[in-house]
């Protein structure tokens, strides 16, 4: 165990990142600082105006304010270290460090794929049983979705990274991106890492396929339920209800399908880097932009609390 110990205190690893590009470091640290301030101030803003907004206290808005403090979760686990790299010479990461990074990062993918999950069982609850809605979704039915998709992201985690623990490390290890993944992690290390890349394939198999069937189930119900509407009217207030949702299940998910099916060649890095910032950087920005653009009780929250406020300041 001390062999061990004294094994992963010497372990670093380098992050390239985009460090291959060096006129674009400041420019790309200006752009992902932009992201990176509208992610948090869109996040924390969206549960603050679902807070404190009794009209917006329905278990759609509970759940939409727990996908945004993951989003902002997830974007500062990652981005504040791909900032400081474009910034820095030294771009080393401890041992402890990079797999704590992979261990919240982990956790917060897998929480937000069963978030968009629940998201859209609640829409289908919403369009398919209007009458029986709120009895349907209980709050107590809505704490326990929530909290078991928490739950699930870190027992995925915690599996992930016990297992990437098992293997061996020595010395500097060069990580040809700007966040720590398994399969970077995984590349560099000196023992057989054959059971740690099936433990994750089965892992994000189950979590992508998983949550996709619950997502497509209830969304052919719904799409069965609104054609039988007959109004054109009726129809597009019940589509309009689960647009959002519908855009950011396909951004999500349509960038994770993408990773998938990246062939893991030389030739690839640069592509699975770009998606990987869309993946972990851009996304956690888009949803409370998606949400509160799209969303007229967003909308009127925000402006009647700007309108009483300058009231207030005059």
């Amino acid at each position: 165990m001390g062999d061990q110990e004294n094994q992963t205190s010497e372990v670093t690893f380098i992050l390239l990142g985009f460090s291959e590009y060096p006129d674009l470091q400041m420019p790309l640290f200006l752009v992902f600082l932009t992201i990176y301030t509208v992610t948090v101030l869109g996040n924390l803003g969206m549960v603050m105006v679902i807070r404190i907004s009794p009209k917006l206290h329905t278990p759609m808005y509970f759940f939409l304010s727990h996908l945004s403090f993951v989003d902002f979760c997830y974007s500062t686990t990652v981005t504040p270290k791909l900032l400081e790299n474009l910034v820095v010479e030294d771009r080393t990461i401890c041992f402890t460090g990079c797999i704590m990074q992979f261990f919240f990062a982990c956790i917060f993918v897998v929480t937000e794929t069963f978030m968009l999950a629940v998201m859209a069982y609640d829409r289908y609850v919403a369009v398919c049983n209007p009458l029986l809605y709120t009895v349907a979704m209980s709050q107590r039915l809505c704490s326990f979705l929530v909290a078991t998709s928490y739950s699930w992201g870190i027992v995925c985690s915690l599996t992930l990274t016990y297992f990437l623990l098992e293997l061996s490390f020595r010395g500097n290890n060069i990580i040809n991106n700007f966040v720590c993944e398994h399969a970077a992690i995984v590349a560099v290390s000196c023992s057989d890492p054959y059971v740690s890349q099936e433990i994750i394939l089965v892992s994000a198999t189950f979590n992508e396929v998983s949550s996709l069937v619950i997502i497509l189930t209830s969304y052919a119900f719904i799409f069965i339920t609104v054609m039988k509407i007959p109004s054109t009217g009726g129809r597009q207030k019940a589509f309009s209800t689960c647009a959002s949702h519908l855009t950011a299940i396909t951004i999500f998910h349509g960038t994770i399908l993408f990773l998938y099916c990246v062939p893991n060649s030389k030739s690839s890095w640069l592509m699975v880097k770009v998606a990987s910032v869309f993946y972990t950087v851009v996304i956690p920005m888009l949803n409370p932009l998606i949400y509160s653009l799209r969303n007229k009780h967003v909308k009127q929250t925000v402006r009647s609390h700007l309108i009483s406020n300058d009231l207030s300041c005059h």
